[in-house]
């Protein structure tokens, strides 16, 4: 009987501390969360654009992003679509539109064309990325 108490006690110690382990916010093994809004800065661009300058060596990185400056269509609404190139992004707020790489995402940010500020969905690397919800 004594021992039939004991382990049930014990039972119920075991089960009340992985709850409690399971609550805790700040378990480290816990993969990061990825955020629907945030800000970024730093190099985006077209798909196969950023692709190419992250696969430039870091010398030529620079030279890259003078010589392939980014360029869309703007459609009568207002939307920047067609996109090819790249661009430097300052703190720019984004929208994540997609977020199945590993090591970029499709984000929906403000780009700065010839013809003014129009929104477009471009690549940018996660590790630009702040979330800010």
């Amino acid at each position: 009987m004594k021992y039939l108490l004991a382990s049930t006690l014990a039972a119920v110690i075991a089960a009340a501390s992985t709850a409690a382990i399971a609550q805790t916010p700040s378990n480290a093994a816990a993969p990061k969360q990825s955020c629907t809004m945030g800000y970024v800065t730093g190099v985006g661009g077209a798909a196969q654009s950023m692709h190419d300058y992250l696969a430039t060596p870091d010398r030529d990185r620079f030279r890259f992003l003078a010589d392939h400056a980014i360029q869309c269509d703007v459609s009568d609404d207002g939307r920047a679509t067609g996109c090819t190139g790249v661009t430097n992004l300052r703190h720019e707020e984004i929208s994540v539109y997609d977020d199945s790489d590993s090591v970029t995402m499709a984000v929906v940010t403000r780009v700065e064309l010839d013809r003014g500020t129009y929104p477009a969905i471009i690549v940018v690397q996660k590790k630009d990325v702040q979330c800010g919800e």
